[in-house]
């Protein structure tokens, strides 16, 4: 080989070098430069869509690098929020969140799941030992005590919506704070308590092993925003394009979501190929085939497009103010920041 040309072939080489080094440290950057956040979960199919915007990449999409942080109850997911451990939150709209916006700590800015009659919702059920001695029907829940995971949690207050379109008031229930809902299931499957409300997914698993008895569903009594999507105002105002991105992320879950989990007449592959992704958060220490059908069963009705029922949020926000549980001042302006989503 002539000098000349042995010189031609290393400088291909090193140019060919230089192109390797710049594309592998271009593909580097790019992913260093993906915006980390972390979204307080519990394991229910309701917060689904978080799962499904993680794992189809819509999320990456818009630049963030998600993760999980699991939790046992909605009030601590909440304080999570506030303390910055993590970024977003889905949860019940709890007095323990509402005090926390009144701190100018956090914020609701989209809706995720909402009580919408004929979708299997939250289910009214009693024990079998209960059941057993007479409360067999909706009504008679006056009198008997009743599961719960906090005082101003989410079930503490569609306990009321029960008991005041059935005649009585919350004071007529002993109401129960287990604090965890595992321990409202190990309660109510012992006969510690004689009644509770939960998620369809664990509700009808209970019923259909013979752990516990169906009365009624919370639709019934209650279309409303049970859970939403919220953040810290530190985010709102120091991260806003980010809070945006992921919000466009997340209602691209729950679209897929209610198209797939909710249609009676949704393709069976693409339905359990859902489900699967599901299944990697809900009941992930069973066999796939065994948690299917209840993570199916649980499908509940998700807000379209993140959208908010602002005018309910008020109306929750009235009710723990007037229990004593939220501080007075609060105003639903200050709870919910309605300049992301449709509120209405």
């Amino acid at each position: 080989m002539s000098i000349q040309r042995f010189t031609r072939v290393r400088g291909l080489v090193a140019v060919g070098a230089i192109a390797a080094t710049v594309v592998g440290f271009a593909g580097l950057t790019a992913a260093s430069a993906a915006e980390k956040v972390v979204l307080g979960a519990l394991r229910f199919t309701s917060h689904a869509a978080g799962f499904i915007a993680l794992d189809k990449g819509y999320f990456a999409d818009e630049g963030l690098d998600v993760s999980f942080e699991f939790f046992q109850a909605a009030q601590p997911i909440a304080v999570a929020v506030a303390s910055g451990d993590v970024d977003f939150g889905v949860a019940g709209v709890t007095g323990g969140l509402m005090n926390l916006a009144e701190k100018d700590a956090v914020r609701l800015v989209a809706g995720v799941l909402h009580e919408k009659k004929g979708v299997d919702g939250m289910m009214i059920m009693a024990s079998n030992k209960a059941y057993e001695e007479g409360l067999d029907t909706v009504p008679e829940i006056k009198g008997h005590s009743m599961a719960m995971t906090q005082v101003g949690s989410t079930f503490h207050y569609m306990t009321s919506r029960v008991a005041e379109k059935e005649g009585f008031t919350i004071d007529d229930v002993k109401l129960v704070p287990l604090q965890k809902v595992g321990s409202m299931i190990a309660a109510l499957k012992s006969g510690q308590v004689d009644a509770m409300i939960m998620v369809p997914h664990i509700a009808k698993s209970l019923v259909n092993n013979g752990d516990a008895k169906e009365l009624g569903w919370l639709y019934d009594y209650a279309e409303y925003q049970i859970s939403a999507l919220f953040t810290s105002v530190k985010n709102i105002e120091e991260r806003r394009p980010m809070v945006e991105g992921f919000i466009r992320a997340y209602a691209k879950g729950i679209a897929d979501f209610n198209r797939v989990m909710l249609a009676a007449d949704a393709d069976p592959a693409e339905k359990e190929e859902m489900t699967k992704i599901i299944h990697k958060y809900v009941y992930n220490d069973r066999p796939y085939e065994k948690a299917a059908p209840s993570i199916q069963a649980g499908a509940m009705n998700l807000n379209e497009g993140a959208a908010l029922n602002k005018t309910d949020v008020a109306a929750q926000m009235q009710w723990f103010q007037d229990q004593g549980l939220v501080q007075s001042k609060l105003d639903v302006d200050k709870l919910v920041d309605d300049s992301f989503v449709k509120n209405y």
